[in-house]
C-alpha cells in the first residue's frame, strides 16, 4: 500500500516554499515571491498556512523604514518536507 501523502505539502505552491527553504538558512518574501512567481496575497496565505502548521516560522519586522517578512524551516516542517519526499519516492517506484 502506497504512503499517504501529506495535504498541506501536496499544494504546488505550498511545496515550492517548503523546498526553497530546505535549501537556505531562511528566505524573505521577495525571494520566495521571485522564485515561485506567486501573487502576494497568495505568498501570503500559503505562508500563513505553513506557519499555522508549524513548518516554518515566520519573522515581520522593517530593514530601515522597510517592511521585512523572513521564513524558516522549523525542525517539524523539515521532518515533513523528508516523509513527503520519502512517501513521494515509493510512488515513483511503484510505477515502474
Amino acid at each position: 500500500m502506497l504512503p499517504k501523502l501529506d495535504p498541506l505539502l501536496h499544494s504546488e505552491l505550498r511545496l515550492a516554499i517548503v523546498s526553497i527553504l530546505a535549501g537556505v538558512e531562511e528566505a524573505d518574501f521577495t525571494y520566495l515571491k521571485e522564485q515561485t512567481g506567486a501573487t502576494s496575497g497568495n505568498l501570503s496565505v500559503q505562508i500563513d498556512k505553513l506557519a499555522e502548521a508549524g513548518y516554518i516560522e515566520v519573522e515581520k519586522g522593517f530593514r530601515g523604514k522597510v517592511p521585512r517578512t523572513v521564513c524558516r524551516l522549523t525542525p517539524q516542517g523539515s521532518e515533513a518536507f523528508r516523509a513527503y519526499v520519502k512517501a513521494l519516492r515509493k510512488y515513483i517506484v511503484a510505477g515502474k
